[in-house]
């Protein structure tokens, strides 16, 4: 039996393409290991949102060719289609493969085995071609439902890499989900790139997650995130359904309307709190989660400050913040004003204070309320940990729970550590 390990960057849809991966080769006879462990294959699932994330992608393929310079060593993701010729031409990767290829590693790999030589661009281009994966890395089953995206913003490097949106079928889309829950999932989490604007057919987001929300079964559906457009006010309704995460991570990267024209953002600041003020007016309790672009070019202080009024106004359980990263072939690496990395640097870590302020309060207010939380994994003492429907992390001070099973816990108290964790009871 051979072994292959994985290793994964960036967004939830590479995690859904991994997992989907490793399940093709476990069904393959393949065993799969740790990625620090000895391996005959070597895949990485790059990315390339920022320069960060180039150097760790570099890092992680440096280490890989350091430890194990005889294994195959597989490059892919988004990394690997924006930089294939430069990756290509370096002797520590055997095959670099582009996310249109992606889903064609295992056939790549069973004709190295048998001594054929062949292209990673021979096989067919195809974003959708991964089976529904009964074997991942994690408790919930992520769902690809779309790829690509077409707003072009001025600071974003993913339509290059990851092309133009295309929508998944719907059809495919329910049977995915249908195996899944088979398999005993009791979470599905529908990613892709832009995915409020996906559409098959008459069948848009909303349609899709109010079928979705039919099939039947003892599972709950999230939705990752998503760009705060592309989606009628009626969706909103769809939450009354207890089988929908009461949770999103709508994307709104500033405060500042100047800014947001500058990104070739499609909302408005004021469209995004009008619409966050609807959300918490059905469901007080709503988590909204966001992320935050600080120190894009030309952000001025009064800019800035806007972010963290609309953050404050808002109340956000959780911000995501970015230092603008110049990325090659955008627009807004020609734009003037370029803020200095200190500059960046600092107004990054006030978002980030303010981010575990309105964390800890968002979770102080579930304090005496009840949760569904699933189990995912134990800590050192045998206690079960995991997430409720609103996405609050929660330790459950009990042993012999069931991981991936669902239990209904009263929150009694915050311990406060790395990040505040509620504690429940049952």
């Amino acid at each position: 039996m051979k072994k292959i390990a994985f290793k994964t960057l960036g967004c939830r849809l590479n995690l859904f393409e991994t997992d989907a991966l490793a399940s093709e080769f476990s069904k393959k006879d393949f065993q799969i290991v740790d990625f620090s462990e000895k391996a005959d294959v070597y895949v990485v699932n790059t990315c390339t949102v920022t320069n960060q994330s180039d150097h760790k992608s570099k890092q992680v393929m440096n280490q890989m060719n350091r430890l194990h310079p005889s294994s195959l060593k597989i490059v892919t993701g988004c990394m690997a289609t924006n930089y294939k010729e430069e990756l290509e031409q370096s002797d520590k990767v055997d095959f670099v493969v582009d996310n249109d290829h992606k889903s064609s590693i295992l056939s790549l790999v069973d004709a190295y085995f048998q001594g054929e030589v062949v292209a990673p661009d021979s096989f067919e281009r195809d974003v959708f071609a991964y089976d529904a994966a009964d074997t991942t890395f994690h408790t919930r089953s992520l769902i690809k439902i779309q790829d690509g995206c077409d707003n072009f913003c001025t600071y974003c490097i993913i339509p290059r890499v990851r092309g133009r949106a295309i929508s998944r079928s719907a059809k495919d889309i329910y049977e995915n989900i249908r195996k899944v829950v088979d398999f005993g999932y009791k979470e599905v989490v529908l990613t892709g790139v832009n995915i409020g604007r996906y559409q098959d057919g008459d069948t848009d987001f909303e349609k899709l997650v109010e079928q979705i929300l039919e099939i039947p079964g003892d599972f709950r559906v999230r939705i990752s995130s998503i760009e705060p457009d592309g989606y009628s006010e009626s969706f909103f309704r769809l939450f009354q359904n207890p089988k929908l995460a009461p949770h999103m991570h709508i994307c709104l990267q500033s405060g500042s309307e100047d800014i947001l024209l500058r990104m070739r953002r499609m909302y408005t600041s004021r469209l995004f709190e009008d619409m966050a003020a609807k959300i918490r007016a059905s469901y007080p309790d709503f988590n909204l989660t966001t992320d935050i672009i600080v120190g894009f070019p030309g952000e001025t202080l009064e800019d800035f400050q806007d972010s963290l009024d609309v953050a404050k106004r808002i109340g956000f359980g959780h911000i995501h913040t970015f230092k603008y990263s110049k990325r090659s072939k955008t627009r807004a690496e020609r734009m003037a004003d370029q803020i200095p990395e200190r500059e960046k640097t600092h107004r990054s870590e006030l978002v980030r204070t303010l981010s575990d302020e309105m964390k800890l309060e968002y979770r102080q207010s579930f304090l005496g309320k009840t949760q569904r939380v699933l189990i995912e994994q134990f800590d050192e003492n045998g206690y079960a940990t995991g997430y409720g429907e609103h996405y609050v992390p929660i330790i459950i001070k009990k042993k012999g729970l069931e991981r991936n099973s669902f239990y209904d816990v009263r929150l009694t108290e915050i311990e406060m550590g790395e990040e505040p964790v509620l504690v429940g009871e049952l």
